[in-house]
């Protein structure tokens, strides 16, 4: 007595339609990954890359009803834009925030700003900067 075998012989009609699916499948997501990373990298590059200011806190003073803030700013000469600063008390609420404009031609600003609170504040934070 013999067997039958009931499967195709290897390699003889070519790949099956599940393998031509998996192909398919792994080309569509290699394509799909590459724009996103392409995505990615663009919008990276117009947030980073584009920024024309930037900020920092280099120290502040507390007293009962304002923070005093010493800013430096960095930007490009003809950049014009506002940094966002704000103070919070101990328990986290905030208790003041303002807008501090700049339209200086230098590219770096150094100045200590004073922010109204509302009462006793802990903290003087830098929120942002943004050009006009």
């Amino acid at each position: 007595m013999s067997t039958v075998s009931t499967r195709l012989p290897e390699g003889r009609y070519g790949r099956s339609a599940d393998e031509r699916a998996d192909h398919k499948l792994k080309i569509a997501a290699v394509v799909l990954g590459a724009a996103l990373l392409a995505l990615v990298g663009y919008f990276a590059y117009h947030y980073v890359g584009q920024s024309k200011i930037s900020a920092q806190v280099v120290s502040f003073q507390t007293s009962d009803d304002a923070v005093r803030i010493h800013l430096e700013v960095h930007k490009d000469a003809d950049a014009r834009g506002y940094c966002t600063l704000r103070s919070q008390a101990a328990d986290g609420n905030e208790v003041g925030r303002a807008d501090f404009h700049f339209d200086q031609h230098a590219t770096q600003i150094d100045q200590i700003l004073t922010l109204r609170t509302t009462s006793r504040g802990t903290t003087g934070e830098l929120l942002g900067c943004h050009s006009d």
